[in-house]
């Protein structure tokens, strides 16, 4: 008899240690811009802050996921609990003592990044030596729906934290990372079989890619991912700007974002039941043509408030794709490779989220606001339809059925 996710003390301790640092975690990325908004008046070097993240976690990704496959990974997650305390108890210190400075903020933005890069590999492949097989769809989903609830929690709690005191947010993100450290020292992952020598590291990163690479339908799916990513985030960029056009305020703005994370939480929730009933293709299919059908309405609804619906009914879905997605990645790939693997489709689906916004930047830049939905809504159409025709995607089913033979 399987023992249920809730009763499983390896499980439960890990996601709810991390579903707390995911709220101190949201908190800090909103606090940090704010933090030195308030110290520069400057939006660019606001906005450089989540760049300097973003770009170390990507800078990281592909090494990271090696050093994954060749270290212990509980370990890996506890010494990157344990440099995210260190690093924000100094920052906390030298925002308390109006000492800060924006070397300092870039810096800890920085290790915060490099520390994700890490985490996120090792996690994801210890997830299949915590759980059994016939569970791991649902751990994976119950995984997003922790991420989705930590950014919206987080994101409203930094906020009223900076409000506040300026270090609070940060002081608040070093003690869930505490509590999350000490989850994981009672943390039992199952050994793996040891490896006598490892190659070098460069050596491993190619083999990892070419893990990569040899798997058609990761292939595939890593390629729908990046397209679907580029123009769905583009797309989030040209229609803020389109209801900002339309007179709506910031708070209106605000909640209409903020739809995407109910509708994500929402979804993941939902997730286990729809990825047995839809099958893998319409599990993926699926999403595309919510998107397909959905993004062209922005054209039509007037008010911030009903864009957010339509945000919400585009994200529920999604935690469904990734389900079956990751599900059959992580079960396809060998143990020793899953951590390259992670850091891989991180790295790949990561560039297209990073590269996103510039694109839509450029696009109402270029274009008006309308005409830029139409061209991001011709971007999800074509990959949709690649993605309902794709004779990979169309036997995904039949391929897990070989796997798990």
């Amino acid at each position: 008899m399987t023992t249920s996710l809730a009763r499983n003390r390896n499980y439960t301790l890990l996601w709810g240690g991390q579903a707390l640092a995911e709220v101190g975690f949201s908190a800090s990325m909103l606090a940090l811009p704010l933090l030195v908004l308030a110290l520069t008046g400057s939006p660019v070097l606001s906005g450089l802050v989540l760049t300097v993240d973003a770009t170390a976690q990507l800078l990281v990704g592909l090494p990271a996921g090696a050093l994954v496959d060749r270290w212990d990974r509980r370990r890996i997650m506890l010494c990157c609990e344990a440099v995210q305390v260190v690093a924000l108890g100094g920052l906390v210190v030298a925002v308390w003592a109006d000492a800060v400075t924006i070397p300092h903020v870039m810096a800890v933005a920085a290790v915060l990044g490099v520390c994700r890069a890490l985490f996120e590999p090792a996690e994801d492949a210890c997830l299949p030596r915590l759980v059994p097989e016939s569970q791991l769809a649902t751990a994976v989903a119950m995984n997003s729906a922790r991420s989705s609830l930590g950014q919206m929690a987080g994101t409203a709690l930094g906020g009223l934290l900076i409000a506040v005191a300026r270090w609070l947010p940060f002081l608040v993100d070093l003690v869930t990372h505490v509590v999350a450290f000490v989850a994981l020292l009672f943390l039992r992952v199952p050994p793996t079989a040891p490896v006598e020598a490892h190659p070098p590291l460069l050596r491993s990163i190619g083999e990892g890619l070419r893990w990569v690479w040899s798997r058609r339908e990761i292939r595939v799916t890593a390629l729908c991912a990046v397209v679907l990513n580029l123009f769905f985030t583009a797309f989030y960029v040209v229609v803020i700007v389109l209801v900002e056009g339309r007179g709506a305020s910031f708070g209106e703005i605000g909640v209409m974002a903020a739809m995407l994370g109910v509708g994500g939480v929402l979804g993941a929730l939902a997730a286990p039941w729809l990825h047995r009933a839809l099958g893998p293709h319409r599990s993926i299919a699926s999403v595309f043509w919510v998107l397909t059908l959905l993004v062209p309405c922005a054209l039509l609804v007037e008010s911030a408030y009903l864009v957010g619906v339509l945000f919400a009914l585009m994200s529920f879905l999604a935690p469904t794709a990734n389900t079956t997605i990751s599900t059959h990645q992580l079960l396809l790939t060998p143990d020793e490779l899953r951590g390259r693997l992670s850091g891989v489709m991180g790295v790949v689906v990561g560039g297209a989220g990073a590269a996103g916004p510039l694109v839509g930047g450029v696009l109402t830049e270029a274009l008006s606001a309308r005409t830029a939905v139409v061209v991001c809504a011709a971007g999800i159409l074509s990959i949709t339809i690649f993605v309902t025709v794709s004779p990979t995607l169309r036997g995904y089913a039949k391929a897990q059925e070989e796997n798990k033979a």
